[in-house]
């Protein structure tokens, strides 16, 4: 499948490329982004690894990840996407469709997210009835995100082994 292209009026999702690897590396490396999901930097090597799953989600689900840069600048501000995770999580949600985003620090609060979900739903919303996603009950910031374009809490359980809070969204 191709990629969408979607634009809003800050920012352009672009479909994964190659070229896309030392941002994402950047990303991964930035403490805002792993402090609360993988608890250390990724290494170059995973950030590799994240971007082919960004594109083999493209080419064998019909959905995928975007990487989400200002309009102005171009800047990465980070990415946005949806993913058929397969994550060994209590309650399982497998075979539902989970929308995750990660944005580099120094775009937290500037509705950079909001924006960019804004339009991911925009085109998920006719090819989902329902999408998940997981926090962790500690980020408040997420948890509001996550309210603010939809999502409600439908389960506490665990993923490895840590609360974890399951929220759903239906379109």
């Amino acid at each position: 499948m191709t990629t969408p292209l979607l634009k809003t009026r800050r920012l352009i999702l672009t479909p994964p490329a190659l070229g896309d690897h030392d941002d994402l590396t950047a990303i991964w490396a930035d403490p805002a982004v792993y402090e609360g999901l993988i608890g250390r930097p990724a290494t170059r090597e995973e950030s590799w690894h994240r971007l082919l799953r960004f594109q083999g989600h493209w080419d064998w689900c019909g959905y995928g990840t975007w990487m989400v840069r200002e309009t102005a600048s171009g800047r990465c501000i980070g990415s946005v996407g949806i993913m058929d995770s397969r994550r060994d999580t209590q309650p399982s949600f497998e075979g539902v469709p989970e929308v995750g985003w990660t944005l580099m620090g120094w775009a937290h609060g500037q509705g950079f997210a909001r924006e960019a979900l804004a339009a991911l739903f925009d085109w998920a919303d006719t090819r989902m009835p329902r999408t998940v996603c997981i926090i962790d009950p500690a980020n408040a910031p997420s948890l509001r995100l996550a309210a603010h374009v939809g999502y409600g809490v439908y389960a506490e359980g665990l993923y490895r082994d840590r609360p974890t809070l399951f929220l759903e969204r239906l379109a």
